[in-house]
């Protein structure tokens, strides 16, 4: 499984940012995968913002409110549209694959996209 992660770049706080994940591979199929986007700041570990399941698309979010992550299994993509965005919200985005449903764990993921990078600031 490849990712490509798309859609990140510098905007106001209180700003909006929609990134894409788009996934490919021989006899991939999207429907049976998981996504997670995950992020990483200068100096800081790793986290989890949101990530959904392959059958019944439930989803789960670090901070619920202001991300929703969605996924289109037609074109293998999975989107995250982040809205009134923050200053701390500034970090490399990445997505991640991993088959069956979802997870909020890094570890459990074996497929990443190379990051995106998001830059909240005025």
């Amino acid at each position: 499984v490849q990712l490509q992660a798309s859609g990140g770049g510098l905007v106001q706080p209180g700003g909006s940012l929609r990134l894409s994940c788009v996934a490919s591979g021989s006899g991939f199929r999207l429907e049976h995968y998981a996504i997670a986007w995950f992020r990483q700041a200068p100096g800081k570990e790793r986290e989890g913002v949101a990530c959904i399941s392959n059958n019944d698309g439930s989803t789960h979010y670090a901070d619920p409110g202001r991300f929703t992550i969605s996924r289109d299994n037609a074109k293998n993509t999975v989107y995250l549209q982040m809205n009134s965005l923050k200053t701390e919200d500034t970090a490399v985005y990445y997505c991640a694959a991993k088959p069956g449903r979802a997870s909020s764990q890094a570890t459990d993921y074996d497929a990443w996209g190379q990051g995106t990078q998001v830059t909240v600031s005025s």
